[in-house]
């Protein structure tokens, strides 16, 4: 591979609401306990433009380099690299946890976490994010791909993905890290909830390929049929949200008591019935799992809570394990991705075209959707 280069673009942002512009940056440079990833591909969220003008609200500090999750190369190494080497296929996590305290924990260009001392991640080091032609990242950041598996042909054993492809797996294993806090094993029953956006899509598709059976909601019957067809209809049936409590039961009710209630629902979804629902529709001693944001307070029946034994959890992220699990079953070929499932890169855009990108990411925010920066 190249040496690096001195200078590399970048997307900047010098402060939130202002717009955002290319410049000519320093390209970092390695030292221990980081990586330097040449960026090939960069995922952008259907809520990226919201973040970085303000209306998401997000605790930031700027001025910074925007970014999220990314598929690259390895341009250089610390010295105390003992796995990664140039030219590794690497993943890129921006879910960033302090060395000293690992659960203080950041997300790399989007969201600085949620107390005073996560914060700190984002001040300095790690500072700058995805969106540029190198980033810096620590080691531990840095997953090692398959590449001759996941990029090479079918005809000589490969997945034949192209490499926008791979950004699937950060949609999947933000469900995945959920899915697992409450142990969901083959044969349960899931109701996931609302299924009709790219986490809750992600969510069905991990669920099934783990082996159990879900129930999918939402407000659009299209989409949730749209997303059987993506899926297979055997393991898959759909109830639509409706806002009417007593409806949602009964048609949950008719597709058996579930096991675990998986919600990941956006802020626009404050208010809405199908939480309750959900959790009444568990067995006894089902689990639930919440990794939405933003939707504020939401009622809890604490009766059915205490007859039913149910356990709730709040999940943010995933762990590290869950990450080499979820690329080992994609590397398998147990979790698909790409067309293969159903998903497409529906633009690629360069760093220039950001407006354009991020107006295209909120448009098309549905199941197996994603808007992409390519370097």
């Amino acid at each position: 591979m190249a040496s690096i280069p001195i200078n590399h673009r970048a997307l900047f942002l010098d402060d939130i609401g202002r717009p955002l512009k290319v410049e000519t940056r320093p390209t970092p440079q390695a030292t221990a306990g980081t990586a330097v990833v040449k960026i090939l591909v960069a995922k952008i969220l259907s809520y990226s433009g919201d973040i970085y003008n303000g209306k998401r609200n997000y605790p930031l500090p700027t001025p910074m380099v925007p970014g999220c999750a990314a598929i690259g190369h390895i341009a250089a190494v610390g010295s105390d690299a003992t796995k990664l080497s140039v030219g590794d296929l690497v993943l890129v996590d921006i879910y960033l946890r302090g060395r000293d305290d690992p659960t203080q924990a950041a997300l790399s260009g989007i969201h600085e976490g949620h107390t005073e001392m996560s914060s700190q991640l984002l001040l300095g080091e790690w500072r700058d994010s995805t969106f540029a032609e190198y980033a810096k990242m620590p080691l531990e950041n840095c997953y090692r791909l398959d590449q001759r598996r996941l990029l090479g042909s079918t005809s000589e054993g490969g997945l034949g993905y192209e490499v926008e492809d791979l950004l699937a797996l950060t949609g999947q294993l933000v469900a995945f890290g959920g899915l697992r806090s409450i142990g969901i094993e083959p044969g349960d029953k899931v109701i996931v909830s609302p299924a009709t956006g790219a986490f809750g899509s992600a969510a069905v598709q991990v669920a099934l390929a783990l082996g159990a059976s879900v129930i999918a909601m939402g407000r659009n019957m299209e989409v949730l049929k749209n997303i059987q067809e993506m899926f297979g209809a055997a393991r898959l049936q759909v109830v639509k949200i409706t806002n009417n409590q007593r409806q949602e039961i009964d048609a949950l009710a008719r597709c058996g008591l579930a096991d675990a209630f998986f919600d990941i629902s956006p802020p626009m979804a404050a208010g809405s019935s199908h939480i309750v629902s959900g959790i009444l529709s568990l067995k006894h001693s089902g689990r639930a799992c919440f990794m939405g944001s933003g939707i504020g307070d939401v009622p809890i029946p604490a009766a059915a809570l205490m007859a039913k034994n149910l356990t709730i959890k709040g999940k943010w992220m995933y762990e590290r394990d869950d990450i080499w699990k979820i690329i080992q079953m994609a590397e398998s070929g147990v979790l698909k991705l790409g067309k293969q499932a159903g998903w497409v890169t529906v633009k690629k855009y360069k760093l220039e075209q950001w407006a354009e990108a991020f107006s295209c990411a909120a448009q098309r925010a549905g199941p197996g959707e994603q808007v992409v920066f390519t370097m």
